[in-house]
């Protein structure tokens, strides 16, 4: 299994066996997680730590759960009180971390480019569990499990993306990982939230549903990120719907076996249709949640053998 990797800060640095080896392995942890008991010792005596920066309950539980079938100490800290609020700059955060020596750090940060500057500053595995508008590689990583899964493969197909692209760090990853797959990307979106640059992504880009999702193989909806919104990009949820959102009508267009997916949490009546979101024969939403516990546990399995191969690093 060749993972060379000492960090898991985004996909753009993997390469494409890396990619394999970890989903690979991932596949093994599925079904390792379908049995009664679900527990590996792989992480026993390692500790692990959780800081989210950012509120997440689905991606912060799949890392807290992975961790702890490996066998790892898992500590969540409450970034959300912590010392940063007071003051305290990342470098001061990252030499306090050395001094508690972790194994592993799960960072989820509202900035591009924190979670690498942590990683350039402890002596760890730093795993980037999202950064502000850059990437979330554990997203597009199970995103591409649940793919192969149900495609069976991961190569020449053609994938559309649909929604909020200029916001996500998810189709960023997304587009990364399935480009370097060899697989057709589509975005396809109101170009007010299409990023600038669009044209240098190696994509083609769409403003009409029905077109964007001609005889594609995987549908991606992504889900409207207000958050991170600071002006009117839409007209109305109820007009986004109408153009954008996912329904039975839209999705017609699609191949007839074309798959369903969405990170979430979704907000349903706004980028898909509650019927579609459900659909047993089209949706593999679900399967996305239980295939993020997996990979997750494959990309701390791979960073940890890393880790013990390494030499200990002393903080000078």
């Amino acid at each position: 299994m060749r993972f060379d990797q000492r960090h898991l800060l985004g996909i753009e640095p993997l390469r494409p066996d890396e990619i394999t080896t970890l989903l690979d392995l991932a596949d093994k942890y599925v079904t390792l997680n379908r049995q009664r008991e679900k527990r590996s010792g792989v992480l026993s005596g390692l500790t692990q730590i959780n800081m989210f920066f950012e509120n997440s309950t689905r991606t912060q539980a799949s890392f807290e759960l992975a961790g702890k079938r490996l066998g790892a100490d898992v500590m969540n800290m409450a970034m959300q009180a912590s010392s940063i609020k007071k003051g305290e700059t990342l470098v001061d955060t990252a030499l306090s971390l050395n001094a508690m020596h972790p194994d592993l750090l799960v960072v989820r940060h509202p900035h591009s480019g924190a979670v690498d500057l942590l990683a350039q500053k402890v002596n760890c595995a730093v795993l980037n569990a999202g950064d502000g508008k850059h990437e979330h590689p554990t997203q597009a990583l199970l995103d591409a499990l649940t793919i192969r899964r149900a495609k069976g493969r991961l190569h020449r197909l053609n994938i559309a993306i649909c929604g909020d692209i200029s916001h996500s760090r998810v189709a960023r990853s997304n587009i990364l990982l399935l480009h370097k797959m060899e697989n057709r990307v589509r975005l396809v979106g109101p170009p007010t939230l299409m990023p600038s640059g669009i044209e240098h992504f190696g994509v083609e880009v769409y403003d009409d549903m029905r077109e964007g999702l001609k005889d594609v193989d995987v549908v991606m909806m992504l889900r409207l990120q207000k958050e991170r919104m600071d002006g009117g990009f839409i007209p109305s949820e109820r007009e986004y719907y109408h153009r954008y959102g996912l329904d039975a009508e839209k999705l017609s267009y699609a191949a007839d076996d074309a798959i369903v997916m969405h990170p979430g949490p979704m907000n349903r009546g706004v980028e898909i249709d509650g019927t579609i979101a459900d659909d047993i024969n089209r949706s593999v939403i679900q399967e996305q949640v239980e295939m993020g516990v997996a990979v997750r546990m494959a990309a701390m399995d791979l960073l940890a053998r890393n880790l013990r191969a390494r030499p200990k690093e002393v903080m000078a």
